[in-house]
């Protein structure tokens, strides 16, 4: 029967906990290796480490990663698993051992590189997405494909819905993934086409704002949903202020032609009803303002609301 093999994990955060636990308890895991995070995730991971005899490591920045090599060289792993770390590979630590690491991307490879696959897929209405797993080379997520794990994405999925379901499968492709570098002789992969292959840049405010004169409402919804937690919504305007819609919903109602963008009525419920530009209307339940987190009944108190427009 073969030796246990070791595998160090290098994460970004949250979202590989629950992978963390899992290769923890089935005692595949020697080390753990955390990018740029709050200094409370990392404390609670350092803490995490120590009591379950693991090896940790810190790489608060890019200059930091330096530390790696000599790092992995201490502790041998057979394997280094990467789940959502920050930080490019440097080519020499990549030398510790040919297709010895092993990349979990939250998004279907090569459509969706990037850092935030999973705000991407919802932006684009995709149906399903997929955790990618790869080897990893000296180029973000272009190494040889291994397999891809597919899921299906729910229709009301926000970014922080739909990131909590790839952790919790995240978890059990890595153990499927250890499982098999425990008992293969050799693990399969091909090289990713280049026809669909994309590189989706982190996303700057023109991919999180609303285009109320050229967004259809279900677009309008579908891009409120891949900003909720992490932008805090979709990024608009109202009478020159910053304003960010956290929460809304369809309300299929024509609005025979009104300018997109502009309040008609408040509903029954309290919510804001707002014109597109497919003769649809949008509900808004919650938004930021400069008061804070509010929902639209208190975004209400504004007086002659109705007619006004969000740019």
């Amino acid at each position: 029967m073969s030796s246990q093999k070791k595998i160090v994990i290098l994460c970004g955060g949250k979202f590989a906990f629950k992978a963390l636990q899992l290769l923890a308890f089935e005692n595949y895991l020697c080390g753990i290796g955390i990018g740029k995070s709050s200094s409370l995730v990392i404390e609670a991971l350092e803490t995490e480490s120590e009591n379950n005899n693991l090896d940790f490591k810190s790489f608060p920045d890019k200059n930091s990663v330096s530390e790696m090599k000599s790092w992995i060289e201490k502790l041998k792993p057979d394997y280094i698993f990467s789940i959502s770390f920050p930080f490019l590979i440097p080519e020499d630590v990549l030398l510790y051992g040919k297709e010895k690491f092993i990349n979990f991307h939250p998004g279907p490879l090569p459509e969706y590189r990037g850092p935030m696959p999973i705000f991407e897929v919802l932006k684009n209405q995709e149906k399903l997405t997929a955790v990618s797993v790869h080897f990893m080379n000296s180029k973000y997520d272009e190494g040889p494909l291994i397999f891809k794990d597919v899921l299906k994405i729910e229709k009301d999925d926000t970014y922080g819905k739909l990131a909590v379901k790839l952790s919790n499968h995240t978890a059990q492709v890595a153990l499927n993934m250890a499982n098999m570098v425990q008992y293969a002789e050799k693990i399969p992969s091909s090289m990713q086409e280049t026809k669909n292959a994309y590189y989706y840049e982190k996303p700057a405010l023109s991919d999180t704002y609303i285009k109320w004169k050229n967004m259809s409402s279900e677009e309008i919804i579908t891009l409120i949903n891949s900003c909720n937690p992490w932008n805090t919504g979709a990024d608009t305007s109202f009478e020159g202020e910053q304003v960010k819609i956290i929460v809304a919903s369809l309300y299929n109602q024509s609005h025979q032609n009104a300018n997109p963008g502009t309040i008609l009525s408040i509903t029954e419920d309290g919510h804001i009803a707002v014109a597109c530009s497919d003769d649809k209307q949008v509900s808004i339940e919650v938004l930021k303002t400069d008061f804070g987190i509010i929902t639209a009944k208190q975004f209400n108190f504004q007086e002659n609301i109705i007619g006004k427009k969000f740019r």
